[in-house]
């Protein structure tokens, strides 16, 4: 009852109010997926990839840990500091623009220069584990994009901001980040337009070759049928 007052007082600037609301609530679902975390199984000698659709000049941070089966407990446990993880990522080119060995817990950083979508691949460097967890691995998995990849509270006592001026600061980036994903997107739209256009235009050709190809062979018959006519004497 309390809403449908509210509503009742704004009259004619209950929609604006309304549609404000909406673009704040998919402005805050917006900031919110572009964390992602999770945890996934792999083998001795699997690799498992992730695509990313990132915008150009983006800080990109990747932390993960790893996890063996412990068949005594029935429980996954911490795997050992021997393990490694080897990470590489390409960019929407091909171009390998990471690519290292990191132990069994670990951090990733990298800087995306071409927009478009990027490919995180994980696998591990061992086969030890194969022995106690089954052939199988844990990863847990968590990919920060953009401002989201800020340690904000370590930003605040490097610089000695404020409160405030920390606030302020989080949200120049994120609307830093939120041009970048609109000229992201204005890309993406761009090359699909291009990729219509090209589309259509050879649509058209083919259907001009294909009409071609059938006036050819109607004025090829008709001579055929003609001097086959011909030689039968019946024309």
């Amino acid at each position: 009852m309390a809403a449908e007052r509210v509503v009742r007082l704004v009259g004619s600037s209950s929609r604006t109010v309304l549609r404000g609301g909406m673009r704040a609530l998919l402005l805050l679902l917006w900031l919110a997926a572009r964390g992602s975390a999770l945890y996934f199984h792999i083998g001795e000698t699997e690799k498992k990839c992730f695509i990313e659709e990132i915008p150009d000049e983006t800080m990109v941070i990747g932390n993960y840990r790893t996890q063996l089966y412990d068949k005594q407990r029935e429980e996954y446990q911490p795997a050992t500091p021997g393990l490694g993880m080897f990470v590489e990522v390409k960019d929407p080119e091909d171009k390998v623009i990471l690519a290292r060995q990191y132990g069994s817990e670990g951090r990733f950083t990298f800087t995306s220069h071409t927009p478009g979508e990027h490919q995180i691949c994980l696998h591990s460097n061992s086969t030890k584990f194969s022995l106690f967890a089954g052939g199988m691995l844990r990863v847990h998995l968590d990919i920060q994009v953009g401002e989201h990849a800020n340690d904000y509270a370590e930003i605040a006592a490097k610089d000695k901001l404020s409160e405030l001026q920390l606030r302020v600061r989080q949200l120049v980036e994120q609307v830093e980040q939120i041009q970048k994903e609109q000229n992201y997107q204005r890309w993406r739209e761009e090359r699909f337009r291009q990729t219509s256009e090209s589309t259509n235009q050879r649509v058209l050709w083919w259907s001009i070759l294909q009409t071609l190809i059938l006036v050819a062979i109607g004025v090829w018959q008709m001579r055929h049928l003609k001097s086959f006519f011909e030689a039968k004497k019946l024309v």
